[in-house]
């Protein structure tokens, strides 16, 4: 087994790409405002490496807002046909322009003019108020490519642990934590 948690994560990614049926990149994302409220939410895992894990959003989300206030988030991904889960706990940061710019315009153009028309997280009076502000993004963008909304942008969880967990018989599940130390990663289990 891999004593990297950056390798050991993209292999265990790998396996749940080939077997979950939805989303292998689907991740809850947990967050607290300034009053310590927590929330969590799903997301999905849009790119990771050794600087971490990256997430797109709504800048104007309550998720946003959270990490404003508090720049630490926790991740964790469940693979139920694999009986396995990662937990990722560590510090956040806005991804640089670049890095967002490339992302979005990888997204089907539908998704680029849908996060014009959403005010994600506010409350919508109908369906047909969101509708009607997709239509005039569309007329706005015709016949051109859709840039980046100014509020639109990606998070990276960098991570200072990170959890495997494997599930065992009889309950005795294989939990390997890796903590940051430095550059480097350090090595330890958990009872199950």
């Amino acid at each position: 087994m891999s004593t990297d948690p950056i390798t050991l994560f993209s292999e265990w990614l790998v396996e749940a790409e080939a077997s979950e049926p939805n989303d292998p990149n689907a991740v809850a994302l947990a967050t607290a405002n300034a009053e310590g409220q927590p929330a969590v939410r799903m997301v999905l895992l849009k790119g990771h490496d050794a600087t971490g894990f990256i997430f797109y959003t709504n800048q104007q989300s309550r998720k946003a807002d959270d990490l404003t206030a508090d720049p630490k988030a926790a991740l964790l991904f469940h693979w139920k046909s694999l009986r396995r889960q990662v937990r990722v706990e560590g510090s956040v940061s806005v991804v640089d322009d670049a890095t967002a710019d490339a992302y979005f315009a990888s997204r089907s153009r539908v998704s680029q003019l849908a996060a014009w028309a959403s005010d994600q997280s506010r409350p919508l009076p109908d369906h047909g108020t969101l509708s009607a502000r997709l239509q005039e993004v569309t007329r706005r963008f015709e016949d051109m490519d859709v840039p980046r909304p100014p509020h639109w942008s990606g998070y990276r969880v960098s991570p200072t642990s990170i959890e495997f967990w494997r599930d065992g018989a009889h309950r005795l599940h294989e939990r390997r934590l890796f903590t940051r130390e430095g550059d480097r990663w350090s090595e330890g289990l958990l009872y199950p």
